[in-house]
């Protein structure tokens, strides 16, 4: 049985966002006093009087636009309103009901879901505010007075939506859940990949660049396995950002990264490797994480023989301290080579959750030393006493010498190729930390 699902909506610029990231005790919804910032659903799991349950946060609703991006954020609003177990309408006791609030309130009283009202900003302690009375003539019950700042009555609104809750203490466990997070420059293609995954319009997708600016969660499940799709935000050049939000976005992509077992960095085929994407793969490589890499839109590239395989060494050499990252040519929008997806981030996962043991690890290391001598420098050589594996994701390994100086950067790689060479370890970086005599662990 899946957890319930309570949908914080509202007009924007109510203090959601702010209300989201107190109820779930976390940072992880973009706050900022300009209306639309959070433009995407934000999911993160919560737990209240012993019962976890998800809750989602939503951008502003608009119930009458013109603009394009208000209208997306209407339909994602809504899409979270279809599955919610529980809504919880925010408005503003500083402006009052207004017009939007009476508008969205009949949109949910539409939806025929139980709705809890949360008067946000009552920041004031003691007697309620008068103001808060005015809410009753939205027809949704009894008001809840809060204040996404201090904290003041989100016990009591969390109360009333658990009473909605179905009676069950069936929790199901995620299992081997893969976590992967699609990286990448803005306008590749993230978002058109992971609604072709999941078939839904989970993530907005517009051909306005940076229109997503959270990192946004969503499960998925098929014949390969489970999987929690983190569609990031566009990373920019530095020298483009300028506003706080897309700082925020930036810092929200980082930690995305940071999150996930797999990251795909995805790059458009017109362009090629560029700049920003070595440095968003270096983000990903510096983090340790299994990486395969997409290079999407391939159907719009004119081909002729050898495009693949010339494109495949320009991205290898583009890209050579990822060298170990399989490389996987498709279209988000027809789904050419999608299916394959799957395949790849379970080997890569797997690869970078290999362990070794230290038996054959120095088995290989005695061979490699065989076929090349390790360096000397001024009569002194280097000699490699053993090599022992100390984690994963990505593999770590320790090796013991007796001289740290010795033991080159060239002869770290060598050994590095050498055990790749027999173990594989692809899609995964590879750690290796020397020791020698006298190094306190």
């Amino acid at each position: 049985m899946s957890r319930p699902l309570v949908a914080i909506v509202g007009r924007p610029n109510v203090g959601k966002s702010m209300l989201f990231n107190r109820l779930v005790g976390q940072r992880l919804s973009i706050v900022e006093d300009t209306p639309g910032v959070t433009r995407d659903r934000l999911y993160a799991e919560c737990e209240w009087c012993g019962r976890k349950f998800d809750m989602v946060d939503t951008g502003g609703i608009e119930p009458s636009t013109d603009s394009e991006i208000l209208l997306f954020m209407r339909e994602q609003a809504q899409i979270a309103i279809d599955a919610a177990t529980v809504i919880v309408l925010v408005t503003d006791l500083r402006t009052g009901v207004t017009a939007a609030d009476k508008d969205v309130a009949n949109m949910l009283l539409r939806s025929k879901k139980p709705v809890v009202l949360a008067v946000n900003k009552a920041d004031s302690t003691g007697a309620t505010d008068p103001g808060v009375y005015e809410f009753y003539s939205l027809g949704l019950g009894d008001p809840i007075p809060v204040s996404a700042v201090h904290g003041h009555g989100t016990g009591d609104l969390l109360d009333e939506c658990l009473k909605y809750f179905p009676e069950t203490d069936e929790e199901e466990e995620e299992e081997d859940l893969i976590k992967v997070a699609i990286i990448g420059k803005p306008n590749v293609g993230k978002s058109s990949l992971t609604n072709h995954i999941l078939g839904q319009k989970r993530v907005i997708v517009s051909d306005i660049a940076g229109t997503t600016r959270d990192a946004v969660d969503a499960s998925f499940e098929n014949q390969y396995g489970k999987y929690l799709f983190i569609d990031t935000a566009g990373i920019r050049r530095k020298s483009k950002v300028d506003e706080r939000v897309e700082k925020f976005s930036v810092m929200r992509a980082q930690l995305a990264i940071e999150r996930a077992d797999v990251c795909l960095i995805m790059i458009d085929a017109r362009d090629g490797v560029t700049d920003q994407d070595t440095k968003i793969a270096g983000l990903a490589h510096e983090a340790g994480k299994a990486s395969i890499i997409i290079v999407n839109k391939w159907d719009l590239v004119e081909k002729e023989t050898g495009t693949m395989e010339k494109m495949r060494k320009d991205i290898m050499r583009d890209l050579s301290f990822m060298s170990y990252a399989p490389i996987l040519f498709i279209s988000a929008l027809t789904g050419q080579r999608t299916d394959r997806i799957f395949e790849l981030i379970n080997f890569v996962n797997d690869q970078s959750n290999m362990r070794i043991t230290t038996g054959m690890l120095n088995n290989v290391l005695a061979d490699a030393q065989a076929r090349v001598q390790p360096p000397t420098d001024k009569g002194r050589r280097l000699k490699i006493y053993y090599m022992t594996q100390t984690g994963i994701k990505p593999p770590n390994f320790v090796i013991f010498c007796n001289s740290r100086e010795l033991f080159h950067f060239s002869y770290q790689r060598y050994i590095e190729n050498q055990i790749r060479a027999v173990f594989g370890l692809e899609g995964t970086p590879v750690r290796i930390v020397i020791r020698q005599k006298g190094d306190k662990e």
